[in-house]
């Protein structure tokens, strides 16, 4: 597996990204069609290292990577467990934790949902579902082997409003929503990998899970870029109990 570095200052080497090699920053004639700001981010992506190695790997996104960066040192993904990815699309993320517990090999399990369709994955069962559905819970369960889980992944965003207060609140009602059903969902001893926003109220979240898990602890793998608010919450060791 590829090694992403960061750059070594102002033009300096991408280390597994650049190949030793300098790499050159693009910079793109301004299109009349095109805002400032979908500027800024097609320069943006053009000019990342985790891009250009997700395509390389064949990754289907760079937050591949992420993932890849937190269980490297928290170890969650090991052959033969049962894994749900919530807020699969692209699916980059069932891409990892597929190849990890071989569920295509039968051993592990993948099983993955977002409202948005997503390509199939060797592996993986997907489905196409909003995750917030009364009926998706229960569907969920019920395409796991002995209906209980080792991992939940949850790599969910609301859509921006451009509000910084209201897109955190949406973003951590998610969480929220993550958390609680993975407490109704983990076997003892399982691990729940959530993305939230810095913003104040991840701090009542990381309460109730210190309550159900042994270790609760906020991570911002390398891949998550640094102007990003967004941090992961990573939970292991869960006690059988729900949140409260």
């Amino acid at each position: 597996m590829a090694r992403i570095k960061r750059g070594a200052g102002r033009g300096g080497s991408t280390g597994g990204a650049g190949g030793g090699q300098r790499q050159l920053k693009v910079r793109l004639k301004t299109a009349r069609q095109r805002s400032a700001s979908s500027q800024r981010w097609l320069e943006r992506q053009l000019n990342d290292p985790y891009v250009a190695a997700a395509k390389r790997e064949g990754y289907r996104s760079r937050a591949a990577f992420k993932l890849i960066e937190i269980d490297d040192k928290a170890h969650l993904l090991a052959p033969g467990r049962r894994v749900i990815d919530l807020g699969a699309a692209p699916g980059g993320w069932a891409q990892v934790a597929a190849a990890r517990v071989r569920s295509a090999e039968g051993r592990g399990q993948v099983v993955a949902i977002d409202i948005l369709p997503v390509e199939p994955i060797p592996g993986v069962e997907i489905l196409e579902l909003d995750f917030m559905d009364a009926s998706a819970p229960e569907r969920l369960r019920a395409l796991l082997r002995g209906g209980r889980a080792d991992v939940v992944l949850s790599d969910m965003a609301a859509q921006g409003t451009g509000h910084t207060r209201t897109d955190h609140l949406r973003i951590m009602a998610l969480a929220e929503a993550a958390a609680d059903f993975a407490c109704s969902v983990l076997e003892p001893g399982g691990a729940f990998v959530c993305k939230v926003f810095q913003g104040g109220t991840e701090r009542g979240l990381l309460e109730r899970l210190r309550r159900a898990f042994t270790t609760v602890r906020h991570v911002k793998p390398p891949a998550s870029r640094a102007e990003s608010a967004e941090l992961y919450v990573v939970a292991v060791g869960f006690r059988g109990m729900h949140l409260r």
